[in-house]
């Protein structure tokens, strides 16, 4: 049986994944440890096996920031994590997992909707904002604590939506709940539902190996096919055409958050799906469709 520590009470992800592991009593021992004050420095890491960081500041609105905030990000995104592992590593903990981005990469397919590029194994990370460096800073230390009886799970995941989650997925919703029709746009975005990650994570921790990992859903979606699947899930049936497409490089070159917006809506932002075979793609449970549907239903 693997023990199992997660940082971070009450987090979307770490929430869902120890209810998952939980699932399988005879194979984990699952325990969660809140960060949110100094206190946690004090838990004896002693006897696990993994750690599965989960602790941080997620990724929100960055355009209007104070400089005390971006030092926050760092704080915990970065310096957190590391002293977090340090602890782990004195303790003899064998694993531990690190939740990093796929904004490591930078803004990529958000930035301009003619970007069609796949990122690559050799695909050099160069973010973009201090979320992502935060996130990029963090890895580079902790891949100096690696060793044959430390072994660094650093993952980098896509959008994560599912049941009850918050971010960009909520405002996909918003526009397919209310617009009756909406580009066949076709760009491509890597998606991970948060079930799928669940069972990565699982897979990986009895695994018990280190490296960079790229999990994502087995297939990649357009925006338009979240629009299509949220509102069909409601009884809603939007016109999707690409008789509309001619919107999207109108609206693209609309200066300041118009613009914004139509960029980061039908950009692509996809992972060759050569480096998401992991496990033998075995943790890929859910198709998109069944992904919606059960995100839908909460």
């Amino acid at each position: 049986m693997k023990r199992v520590l997660i940082t971070g009470k009450g987090s979307y992800v770490g929430t869902y994944v120890a209810n998952w592991l939980q699932r399988h009593s005879d194979e984990f021992e699952i325990e969660i440890l809140d960060m949110l004050d100094e206190e946690w420095s004090h838990f004896d890491f002693h006897g696990f096996d993994s750690v599965y960081h989960v602790a941080g500041i997620a990724h929100a609105d960055i355009s209007h920031v104070s400089e005390e905030t971006k030092q926050l990000y760092y704080k915990v995104n970065c310096d957190l994590a590391v002293q977090t592992a340090k602890i782990a590593k004195e303790a003899g903990v064998k694993q531990f997992i690190y939740m990093s981005s796929l904004l490591v990469y930078g803004d990529r397919g958000n930035g301009s909707y003619r970007n069609k590029e796949l990122i690559g194994r050799e695909t050099t990370p160069k973010p973009s904002n201090f979320y992502g460096d935060s996130k990029w800073q963090a890895e580079q230390k902790l891949s100096e604590l690696a060793c044959d009886a430390f072994q660094i799970a650093i993952l980098r995941p896509p959008m994560i939506y599912g049941p009850g989650c918050k971010g960009n997925y909520n405002g996909l919703r918003k526009i397919a709940m209310k617009s009756p029709l909406f580009p066949k746009f076709e760009n491509q975005r890597s998606v991970l539902f948060i079930g799928n990650l669940s069972e990565f994570v699982r897979l990986l921790i009895l695994d018990g190996r280190g490296g960079v990992f790229w999990p994502q859903d087995p297939t990649f979606v357009r925006t338009s096919d979240f629009i299509r699947e949220i509102a069909n899930a409601h009884g809603k049936k939007p016109w999707i055409t690409k008789s509309l497409n001619w919107l999207v490089p109108v609206g693209a070159c609309f200066p300041g958050k118009i613009g914004s917006l139509v960029n980061k809506a039908f950009g692509s932002l996809a992972v060759d799906a050569a480096l998401s075979k992991e496990f033998e793609g075995k943790y890929q449970l859910f198709t998109f469709e069944e992904s919606i549907r059960q995100t839908e239903a909460q």
